[in-house]
């Protein structure tokens, strides 16, 4: 079948949804493993406050897109036992994409604010490999 709307047949949205998925499945263990760290850690300065709150929306936005995609992914496979059509893959694929890029973008806000928990020196170059992260990032998705 294919999704009339976009003109991309169901076997596509079926591999980019399991790719999907992988990645934020890495991405989202990443972020809980740093709130894991947090946690245990004695530090509780208002910067360590902060890339908690962030890694928590990373993680939960990853949780959102794992979701959504298996959603996807199950309703473009082969054998599903209910009719789709078109309009019912919108909402996980709107819902999963929207998730993943604010998780991505909280999983690099995150990591430049790492630094500047050591020293304004290191702060820099964190917030400077985000900002390269991002741009290189948004270079991909043209």
């Amino acid at each position: 079948m294919t999704d009339l709307t976009t003109g991309i047949p169901f076997e596509y949205w079926n591999k980019l949804a399991n790719q999907v998925i992988t990645i934020s499945s890495l991405l989202g263990g990443f972020s809980i493993a740093i709130i894991a760290n947090i946690l245990v850690s004695q530090n509780d300065s208002r910067l360590v406050k902060i890339i908690m709150l962030v890694s928590t929306l990373a993680g939960s936005f990853f949780l959102v897109t794992i979701f959504a995609m298996t959603k996807l992914l199950l309703m473009t496979t082969e054998g599903y036992p209910f009719q789709v059509a078109e309009r019912d893959l919108a909402l996980p694929r709107l819902l999963g994409t929207i998730s993943f890029f604010l998780g991505v973008l909280s999983l690099i806000t995150m990591i430049s604010l790492a630094g500047w928990t050591k020293s304004k020196r290191m702060g820099r170059i964190t917030t400077g490999l985000g900002m390269l992260t991002f741009i290189l990032i948004l270079l991909m998705m043209t």
